[in-house]
């Protein structure tokens, strides 16, 4: 059994999809339990911080974890970043078994903040054979903390900050990354992709980035604008041609624009495009309002990353055709 908390629209899910594996996701949001469902995700909906671990001792295989980000993230108010010591006080204390998270949150200045300690509770109660954490990078720090706990207990860990674009994913989109197994020992996955392929000493060369053009099936040239400013005109922190990959692809679609130089119009990214540049189905039954759609795929983890870390920490090789098919 594999469980996977904060589980969100299925990104993880469908990584093991094209692993031929399947999870239990834990999730809050209704909306997101509706994606999960219709996409044919087993789903308990539930707060992850207050369900037992009981139900799922002696059958946890794999555990997966990708806490809220928005604590975190640079873009929103980066409360998590001033709640860190108590962040990482409460892993401290749920790796020895002690449970200090009511009175840890009490100080908190963001109460998600705390959610990032929380897969230590399910780590410390169930041991799994293998673990697969994501996050935003400036949560490294916090992986790098549980890798030392889990290392006394008999896991192999590996902790970095991983370029999903590096993974045949059509957008540069960091994330700090943690793998562990109890079984055999891990490292990052080796990347399939590069903005500068180059050959080595095997013969072997990866492949160029997934531009977002490609991915999209632009027949002429577009400009990706990434806009953090006025969401009402074109102008930003940063254009890419559509040759290249997506700017990273967050819950704010509105402040993406496409721009065609051939009429001056310009457009937005749908929320099934984003899911696409994500790597997710063209065909992903995505449910709620659009803010809701919208938000959940700013959220998700790339399937197609997703399967190269589950790959990287159980062993199972990524199917070979998988990384020329998913752009095409």
């Amino acid at each position: 059994m594999i469980t996977d908390g904060f589980a969100g629209p299925g990104g993880w899910s469908e990584g093991l999809r094209l692993l031929g594996l399947r999870d239990i996701g834990l999730e809050l949001d209704t909306a997101a339990c509706k994606t999960r469902t219709a996409a044919g995700h087993l789903t308990i909906q539930c707060d992850v911080a207050q369900y037992p671990t009981e139900p799922f001792k002696g059958r946890a295989t794999g555990q997966i974890w990708s806490p809220p980000c928005q604590a975190w993230t640079r873009t929103g108010d980066r409360h998590g970043i001033a709640d860190q010591p108590l962040v990482h006080q409460a892993v401290n204390d749920l790796a020895n078994g002690r449970d200090t998270r009511a009175e840890l949150l009490a100080g908190c200045q963001d109460k998600r903040s705390l959610l990032a300690a929380e897969p230590m509770r399910w780590l410390y109660d169930l041991r799994p054979e293998w673990v697969a954490m994501e996050e935003v990078p400036d949560v490294l720090p916090l992986w790098r903390q549980f890798a030392q706990h889990l290392q006394p207990w008999g896991y192999s860990t590996w902790t970095g900050v991983l370029d999903a674009a590096d993974y045949g994913v059509p957008q540069n989109r960091q994330r700090a990354i943690l793998i562990a197994s109890r079984t055999r020992k891990v490292t990052g996955p080796s990347a399939t992709h590069a903005k500068a392929p180059e050959w080595d000493l095997f013969g072997e060369c990866q492949q160029q980035w997934i531009s977002v053009g490609q991915t999209l099936g632009w027949s002429g040239p577009r400009v990706v604008i990434s806009n953090y400013g006025d969401p009402t005109t074109a102008t930003g922190r940063g254009e890419r041609t559509g040759d290249a990959p997506s700017w990273t692809i967050t819950s704010k679609l509105s402040r993406i624009k496409i721009l065609d130089p051939r009429d001056g119009s310009i457009g937005r990214l749908s929320t099934q495009q984003a899911g696409v540049i994500q790597t997710f189905p063209a065909d992903y039954p995505w449910r709620g309002t659009k803010t809701e759609q919208d938000q959940q795929v700013g959220n998700a983890v790339p399937p197609l990353l997703a399967a190269h870390i589950v790959s990287a920490a159980t062993g199972i090789p990524m199917p070979a055709a998988v990384d020329g098919e998913v752009a095409a």
